[in-house]
């Protein structure tokens, strides 16, 4: 079984990815996973979404450069180890994973071109910024 990502191609500049998922909360479709990789003036924006065929009508209809591609989705065990585990499987049948990311996750992971300003302007808002004191507090909590 697989799931249907959809990868959009966008300009690397503010605003752009926010374009994006304006365009899919408008139409209530809900991002369930997504990753953006920078290739320097543009960037790919991979989502998974709860309705994958609305979410390719309103693409096209707002003439957005996407491809579509079946992706599969594993559940693991929350446990150290498990996510190496389950690439050595791979490596050993010697499959390459080109890429991956984790999905339907509150803690998001952002990389901008200047962190301090990043810093500021979520101070404002109703966001935690997390240490990596708390990473490895959520950590020891969960195995504790």
């Amino acid at each position: 079984m697989t799931v249907t990502q959809l990868s959009v191609f966008t300009e690397s500049k503010p605003g752009h990815l926010a374009g994006i998922l304006n365009i899919l909360e408008k139409a209530n479709i809900s991002v369930r996973g997504f990753s953006v990789s920078d290739t320097g003036d543009y960037g790919i924006a991979r989502f998974i979404v709860d309705d994958p065929d609305g979410a390719q009508k309103l693409l096209e209809e707002t003439g957005k450069a996407f491809t579509l591609k079946e992706v599969l989705c594993l559940k693991l065990a929350d446990v150290p180890g498990e996510l190496a585990r389950v690439m050595g499987i791979l490596a050993e049948c010697n499959v390459n994973v080109k890429y991956s990311y984790s999905m339907i996750s509150t803690y998001i992971i952002i990389s901008t071109d200047d962190i301090d300003a990043t810093k500021d302007a979520l101070s404002k808002e109703p966001v935690n910024i997390i240490t990596q004191a708390d990473i490895k507090k959520i950590t020891a909590d969960r195995f504790a």
